[in-house]
Parts: C-alpha cells; structure tokens; sequence
C-alpha cells in the first residue's frame, strides 16, 4: 500500500514540474517558485523532493537541462520541456482530470 501511494506522489509531483515547464525554461528554485505562484502558494515542493524528480524526467527524456549562469551571476542548470514531456503532460493532466471526475461522482452520491 505504501508503494501506490508513492507512485501517486511521485507522479503528481512530475506532472507539476512538467507544467511549470509548459510556461518556459527554469531553474531548480524557479520551478519551485512557479509551481508555489500558480498553486497560490498552496503547494511547496522541497528542493530534497524537486532535484531527484528532474533528473529521474530528464532521464526518461521528458525535459532538457542545460548549464548557464543565472540573472545572480552563478552557474545553474535549466530545465526545458521537450515534446516528449509536452505529450506526457497532456497524458498526465487528462488522468488527473478523470481522477477528479470520479472522485467528484463518489463524492456526490447519496444514499
């Protein structure tokens, strides 16, 4: 049981990387930031969650990373989506979508 709800996080935490990619390249702590912004600081994923999830998605070749320095003046490794991701995603977001369906259905039943 706690293997599935593993894969259910591990899951949801590569579909939020992956939209806070749809919108453009990033940084670690900029994906973090995005991710905080668009959930109106609802959700924070720790960078101990965050760094592991990008390299197991750039490893499946959903994202790119390149080095380059940041707007600080220190080197930092940029992430962007590939098409592979952007058609992960679509899968991602549409099983989301299904899921909260159903969940609404039982939610809603009477008795």
């Amino acid at each position: 049981m706690a293997k599935d709800k593993a894969d259910l996080l591990q899951g949801t935490l590569d579909m939020l990387i992956l939209k806070a990619l749809s919108l453009g390249e990033l940084h670690g702590y900029g994906i973090i930031q995005r991710i905080r912004q668009l959930s109106d600081e609802m959700l924070n994923v720790e960078q101990g969650s965050l760094y592991p999830a990008l390299y197991r998605i750039e490893q499946k070749g959903w994202v790119s990373a390149r080095w380059d320095v940041h707007d600080t003046g220190r080197e930092a490794k940029f992430y962007k989506l590939t098409r592979t991701g952007r058609k992960q995603l679509e899968t991602q977001e549409a099983s989301w979508d299904r899921l909260v369906l159903a969940i609404a259905k039982v939610r809603q039943a009477t008795t």
